[in-house]
């Protein structure tokens, strides 16, 4: 997320899919789906949840269309990426973070 000032964010959710067949790839689809939240009125910690996990969620059902028609359009059978809790990984990065390790990849 990108403050922008007067309160506006822009924040940016970037979805990769990688196909591999007998460890080679078949095809890579990327996609940035990106959206501006006014966002004010709340605590910097509620705030930064609701551009860590909120946003991300509101932005994903669009994400995931454009992959689905991305990798459809290309001659490849349909792909549904399944819904991903974006909560649970933006707590699972705040844990991460407070003890120092790595932030989360989501891999399937």
């Amino acid at each position: 997320a990108t403050g922008l000032g007067n309160d506006l964010y822009e924040v940016v959710l970037t979805l990769t899919l990688t196909c591999t067949i007998n460890e080679r790839t078949a095809y890579l689809a990327e996609v940035q789906q990106a959206g501006l939240f006014g966002i004010a009125g709340f605590a910097e910690a509620d705030q930064a949840g609701i551009i860590g996990s909120y946003c991300p969620n509101l932005l994903f059902p669009y994400a995931r269309q454009v992959i689905s028609s991305l990798v459809q359009e290309g001659g490849f059978p349909p792909f549904l990426l399944q819904p991903i809790n974006f909560e649970a990984l933006y707590a699972e990065q705040q844990r991460r973070t407070a003890t120092g390790g790595e932030a989360p990849q989501l891999n399937s």
